[in-house]
């Protein structure tokens, strides 16, 4: 990873390669950055191969110097979720068993609490100021030379169930998820990257930013993502490509800014996470800008399987195809292999998934190179798939097999609907029923949204036997830190006897 940079800086040292706070690092500028971190990170705090060192910070450009300058080292970075509560970032930090987390201003108080006892500390901002030594030159640090071997990236899962897991990536893995990343967004030394998701994510970090400056392509880089802030960067910056997940997607298209946006400088947004709402594909659609999508999980690199921006607006709602590296199957309740318009769970293998979790050699959900997503999912006679669901959330009503995110599409396309999740209460006669929780827009008429008024509104639309038994409004759902739906406390919720019901 660091020799693909030094690639980038010798064969273009001018060219800019990461704007941050109103400042430009040219790719000379951001490979000697990372240089001085290596040497600071040897020098000062005994870094060396295979140790563990950790962020905790918004999004920063010393994070990405940081990550080259582990390459370099063959130490590992381990990029905290600072929307963590301090124990959970503590059990963390012991599971990963760090070396030292550096911190920005922000956070100085609360890395110094998850430290305590466990691992050293210090300011991100100062890292690598010094200029390297040039006697500190050569790759690998204390405990063994680099090569594609070598881990790098230790991610921790959002632990939406049970405790985080560590999924551990190599460098020679994350080059050929950048590689797979230059297939998905066909992407150019030209392109310039608008990245405003969190970096502790693999989602922010190695879908568009990191294959960006790989490619030698530009990244404007935000320490947080606010919906004003992305569409001045749209003005201001005219980046060509940017990535987003569904509730960044929702921010913009509420704002106020948004119908006079001028978009004409993006030539395509993908979005990842989980299954994009259609009225959001329709929208940007409706502005001529394609909206792609990425799928994969932080096990997967993330980029295994993308629906690439020429194909975008004719197959909107689809996964798309695996890229070439990666190979998919879809596994059925019986254990064989799905036929074509079959559902089936979602199995990935390819050179960019993770060597595996990190202090657990082995796990079921990783066997024989075989990561298995958890999720649903078809295949169309042309080899396009499309996500229907997580097998657990799967709804089973009177024997018929009903996906959540089928009838959530449906009650998204309804007015006065904001947000929704579809989750199965246990029925005497039907086994299960589903049941819808929605958080209604301000000015939704909530009579509307309940009973047989929304059965109504949605027949015809769904199968009858899909239509939610009864719907419940909420104020927000329960997400958890990553903007996912935490359908296990959204089922205990739903289950209480006491609830507002329609």
């Amino acid at each position: 990873m660091a020799e693909a940079l030094q690639a980038q800086a010798l064969a273009a040292p001018q060219r800019p390669a990461l704007h941050h706070r109103g400042q430009t690092l040219s790719y000379g500028a951001l490979w000697q950055r990372a240089q001085a971190v290596a040497a600071s990170l040897a020098r000062d705090w005994g870094i060396g191969h295979g140790d563990r060192v950790a962020t905790l910070c918004l999004n920063h450009e010393r994070q990405l110097a940081l990550l080259f300058a582990c390459a370099r080292l063959g130490a590992i970075l381990v990029p905290l979720n600072y929307r963590l509560a301090v124990p959970e970032l503590q059990a963390v930090a012991q599971h990963a068993q760090l070396a030292v987390l550096f911190h920005d201003d922000m956070h100085a108080a609360q890395a110094r609490e998850v430290a305590q006892g466990l691992c050293r500390h210090g300011p991100l901002g100062g890292l690598g100021e010094a200029l390297p030594d040039p006697a500190a030159g050569g790759s690998g640090g204390p405990g063994g030379a680099v090569d594609g071997a070598t881990p790098l990236l230790l991610a921790y899962t959002s632990g939406t169930t049970g405790q985080p897991k560590g999924a551990l990536h190599t460098q020679a893995g994350m080059l050929a998820n950048a590689r797979a990343s230059w297939w998905a967004h066909a992407l150019q030394p030209q392109d310039h990257v608008l990245s405003v998701l969190p970096l502790f994510h693999v989602g922010g970090l190695c879908i568009q930013t990191l294959p960006a400056l790989l490619a030698g392509a530009q990244v404007t880089l935000h320490d947080r993502f606010t919906p004003e802030g992305w569409l001045q960067a749209l003005a201001l910056q005219r980046p060509t490509l940017a990535l987003m997940v569904p509730a960044t997607l929702r921010a913009v298209l509420e704002h106020p800014d948004w119908p006079a946006a001028d978009l004409s400088s993006l030539r395509g947004v993908m979005a990842g996470s989980s299954p994009i709402p259609l009225s959001y594909l329709e929208a940007f659609h409706r502005r001529g800008v394609p909206l792609g999508q990425v799928y994969g999980a932080t096990e997967t690199g993330p980029v295994s399987v993308a629906l690439r921006l020429p194909q975008a607006m004719a197959r909107a709602g689809a996964a798309g195809w695996p890229h070439a590296g990666a190979e998919v199957r879809l596994v059925t309740h019986a254990g064989g292999e799905a036929e074509p318009g079959e559902v089936g769970e979602l199995w990935l293998r390819g050179d960019n998934l993770m060597q595996g979790y990190w202090r657990e050699p082995a796990h079921p959900d990783f066997v024989d190179g075989w990561f298995r997503s958890g999720d649903l999912a078809r295949r169309d006679a042309d080899g396009c798939l499309t996500v229907v669901g997580r097998s657990k959330d799967m709804i089973i009503s009177g024997g018929e097999n009903i996906y959540p995110a089928e009838i959530e599409n449906a009650l998204l396309a309804l007015p006065g609907v904001q947000e929704c999740a579809v989750v199965g209460l246990p029925d005497p006669r039907w086994g299960e029923v589903p049941v819808a929780a929605i958080v209604p827009a301000p000015d939704a008429d909530r009579e509307a949204l309940g009973g047989e008024r929304l059965r109504a509104a949605l027949d015809g639309r769904i199968a009858r036997f899909k239509l939610p038994r009864e719907a419940v409004l909420l104020d927000a759902l329960p997400r958890s830190a990553l903007g996912k739906v935490l359908k296990p406390q959204l089922l205990a919720l739903l289950a209480r006897p006491a609830r507002p019901r329609g």
